[in-house]
């Protein structure tokens, strides 16, 4: 007897997604209504799914954007190809004058070991639920629920991943829904329960709202 074949995960492609997944949320959640007159449909923000895009969100973990993309540049010029092989060739030295700290060259030294012993099949992640993506990534040393999360909704692009562990969807949240104190990751999980099955585009909404109260905070152009 043939096996049934598994139904597809639902992901997010371009910008038509975006706004499926926006006229979704308007209809159920007044927050989302609020957020999106403020701040306009959020960005896509689709990366590659393999070795290099996990290598890009490991290099902007608990670093600003900024800073993130001026070592991403500065790392991505080091090591070419960029390949897990290439990357195990370099010293510890080479990488670190590309700005890398020591935990995320230890971090993205265990992500390229993994991939070279095909440990980590990131071509085959797709494939797998969001919960089973999450513990395949956190096997590896050094990547956490966060990195994993992020991976699944950028890297993947699942229309339902969500970083409860985020700063600014935290703070994001906490401002949108008027709340004393910053939710613990629990507790964000449980209040974006009402965006299933759309929170990757909520958490996107919740992150431009964030960036627009910031800029408006701040007296920047909008």
């Amino acid at each position: 007897m043939r096996s049934k074949a598994s139904k597809p995960h639902a992901v997010i492609r371009d910008e038509g997604d975006i706004r499926a997944g926006i006229k979704a949320l308007r209809r159920k959640c007044p927050a989302i209504r609020r957020m999106h007159d403020l701040a306009g449909d959020p960005p896509l923000r689709l990366r590659e799914p393999g070795f290099e895009g996990l290598a890009r969100i490991v290099v902007g973990q608990q670093v600003s954007v900024a800073s993130a993309d001026a070592i991403w540049q500065r790392t991505r010029a080091t090591i070419e190809p960029f390949e897990a092989t290439g990357l195990l060739s370099l010293s510890d030295e080479t990488l670190q004058s590309a700005g890398l700290s020591r935990p995320k060259i230890r971090t993205l030294r265990a992500v390229a070991s993994a991939v070279a012993q095909n440990s980590l099949e990131l071509v085959d992640l797709n494939r797998l639920d969001d919960d089973a993506i999450r513990t395949a990534l956190c096997s590896v040393s050094g990547i956490g629920p966060w990195t994993a999360d992020v991976f699944t909704m950028f890297c993947i692009g699942r229309t339902d991943a969500f970083a409860p562990g985020d700063l600014a969807l935290q703070v994001a949240a906490q401002m949108a829904f008027d709340l004393d104190t910053r939710p613990s990751p629990e507790a964000l999980t449980e209040l974006a329960e009402r965006w299933r099955p759309w929170r990757g585009v909520a958490a996107r909404m919740l992150w431009a709202y964030y960036k627009h109260a910031k800029e408006a905070r701040s007296g920047a152009p909008i």
